[in-house]
């Protein structure tokens, strides 16, 4: 029975006990009808809590029915009912506090794009998203939602993100931009090429994500339960004392009234709820609320260069081929092979040479932390790393960031690259130390030389680089008990088995891969890397709020039991009480909703590097 229900049937009860007893003077029936409810009352919750130490669980549901039992066995129904209002009420109050805090998440369910405008022979036909296929062109309507991933062909607008990235200020998009899914179109119709399908867009992602957190409850609802024990023991010890110096049953049941389990059962979930929705207004996705406890302990963070710790938005600075090639011919073989890559370099080479048209290609194979292979233009084509393409060559790579070109078995060339070092890096990881992180590592596949460059600009504490992603997990695995929690973070297919490993992964969404996303305990949506601080704070914030909250609800009702066991409050009284120390604590649990004030990382000015 839904908590709202049994509410209304308590409350129900207890208006026709009052008529009974002061309308038509018929206490006995009043009394009846009040003790026949509770006893059904107090043996819904005995099943309950079987079924709660049968899955190897233990609560506080013993002293909630001790309470009812207590008070309807000395004759106080009416401090009974009021015991069966309050603990009713208090789960009522429980699933409206759940329902508030999540209302930024259930908000991204409710708004999914569901059609799309086709551009089929010259005219517009409507779609169900879901056929949408890579290749169409779809207009995007003002006021509308983006359906699917994809770019700009024609036209130009502002669309806001608020919903995927958190950012409230709308983005302009022009032609050759990228268009994210659920994005919100502003005053002019666009055209667009759809670049993913439906389920592999940002925005399904997102909901994906977004479910999968609410099916995977936090931990640390239960953990509240640690308290439940000792907390028990103290109100039957306190009622006991209290009933044998007085010689009066009433006392124990007076005791008992008072000691509400509300503040252990509600405290800490409407804390983490409301912790989880906090993040997510904030452009981050946690997927379960127990990240929250491990991020707020976090004392090592881990985190990939190309993408993560640099900005990702790499520019093509030269093409070098080798005797017999042409830079157009190694441009355009190369980025024809990398045209369906997620990685980086691959985005960037592609947006490069959008001026030529690319061939379609045959036999792809991606090799993670290599390269690529496939057949374009009836040639084998292989993109990555030196080694890779070419096993046999004695050459060292460039101290740079390259990618290297093979045909047909014979070395081609390179094409060099150069970023920027994330404007947000230096002053996110100052912040993560100031969080308590005490060593912030790099874990890079790039050259030595360069990483270790890159570390000092920003203030990288450990570097390891030259790493394949096995190598990778070999040191989040090798990181001592005392530098744990370990997080990582990361936006590459690559990275994906790194966020697994580790105790928080922490995928950047905005451009990284589906592999990435789903491998990640937390999903930040905008490309923000100082949105990593954001949500160690809000973790921190919201562990400090729910157990304030716990302490806060465990300490009035040990107050109120000791005032109790001399007899001063009666039953009557104690049990109205309750709601009290319920309201008390639920508020206290709703103050996780806050941002915390002047805790944005401010960008320094971006540093040009070359790197591998």
């Amino acid at each position: 029975m839904r908590h709202y229900y049994k509410l209304t049937l308590t409350v129900s009860v207890g208006i026709i006990a009052l008529i009974l007893q002061f309308g038509f003077h018929q206490q006995l029936a009043a009394q009846l009808i009040i003790t026949l409810w509770g006893s059904v009352m107090a043996l819904s919750m005995l099943v309950e809590m079987v079924k709660t130490l049968r899955s190897g669980k233990y609560g506080v549901d013993l002293l909630a029915i001790t309470a009812i039992v207590a008070t309807l066995a000395v004759s106080e129904y009416w401090a009974g009912l009021v015991v069966l209002i309050m603990l009713t009420g208090g789960d009522s109050l429980e699933d409206y506090a759940a329902k508030r805090a999540n209302t930024e998440l259930k908000a991204l369910l409710d708004n999914s794009p569901r059609t799309a405008h086709r551009i089929q022979n010259e005219q517009l036909t409507d779609i169900a998203v879901e056929d949408a296929v890579v290749g169409d062109q779809l207009v995007v309507k003002p006021g509308e939602l983006v359906p699917v991933d994809g770019h700009l062909i024609d036209g130009t607008a502002m669309f806001d993100e608020s919903s995927l990235t958190g950012e409230s200020k709308p983005v302009e998009k022009a032609v050759g931009d990228d268009l994210m899914s659920g994005a919100v179109n502003g005053d002019s119709a666009v055209t667009m090429i759809v670049d993913k399908l439906a389920a592999d867009s940002q925005y399904q992602q997102l909901v994906k994500l977004v479910k999968e957190s609410e099916s995977r409850p936090a931990k640390f609802v239960r953990l509240a339960d640690r308290y439940a024990v000792p907390f028990t023991l103290v109100a039957y010890v306190i009622a006991g004392i209290a009933w044998l110096i007085s010689g009066d049953p009433h006392r124990f049941a007076e005791v008992l009234v008072v000691a509400s389990p509300c503040p252990l059962i509600l405290a800490a979930p409407v804390a983490l709820v409301s912790g989880m929705s906090r993040t997510s207004r904030n452009g981050i996705v946690v997927k379960t609320g127990d990240m929250l406890e491990k991020m707020s302990t976090a004392k090592s963070a881990a985190f990939d260069k190309t993408g993560t710790i640099t900005s990702g938005q790499l520019t093509v600075n030269d093409i070098v081929p080798q005797a017999g090639f042409t830079p157009d011919q190694i441009l355009h073989l190369a980025a024809s092979a990398e045209q369906n890559s997620s990685h980086i370099l691959a985005r960037s080479l592609v947006k490069f040479a959008n001026d030529q048209p690319l061939s379609p290609v045959a036999d792809l194979e991606e090799v993670t932390g290599n390269g690529v292979t496939a057949t374009v233009d009836n040639a084998v084509v292989k993109v990555g790393k030196l080694k890779f393409v070419d096993p046999e060559t004695t050459t060292a790579p460039l101290a740079q960031t390259a990618i290297y070109v093979a045909v047909d078995g014979r070395y081609a060339g390179y094409v060099t690259f150069i970023d920027n070092v994330r404007p947000e890096a230096a002053a996110t990881l100052q912040a993560l130390h100031a969080e308590g992180v005490k060593n912030v590592m790099m874990l890079t596949g790039d050259q030595q030389a360069i990483a270790d460059n890159i570390a000092e600009a920003v203030g990288i504490d450990t570097v390891a680089a030259d790493l394949l992603p096995a190598d990778k997990i070999k040191h989040l695995k090798a990181v001592t008990k005392d530098e744990r929690p370990v997080i990582m973070v990361g936006d590459g297919v690559n990275d994906a088995p790194s966020l697994a490993v580790a105790d928080v992964g922490i995928a950047m969404g905005a451009h990284g891969s589906t592999a990435a996303s789903e491998s990640a305990d937390v999903v930040i949506l905008k490309d923000d890397l100082s949105r990593v601080v954001t949500a160690i704070q809000i973790a921190k914030d919201t562990m400090q709020v729910a157990k304030q909250a716990v302490w806060i609800g465990i300490a009035i009702c040990t107050i109120l039991m000791l005032i109790a066991s001399t007899g001063i409050i009666p039953a009557l009284f104690g049990a109205m009480l309750q709601e009290v120390v319920d309201t008390v604590s639920i508020l206290w649990a709703l103050r996780a909703l806050r941002d915390r004030p002047n805790s944005n990382v401010k960008p320094l000015k971006p540093t040009t590097v070359h790197q591998n």
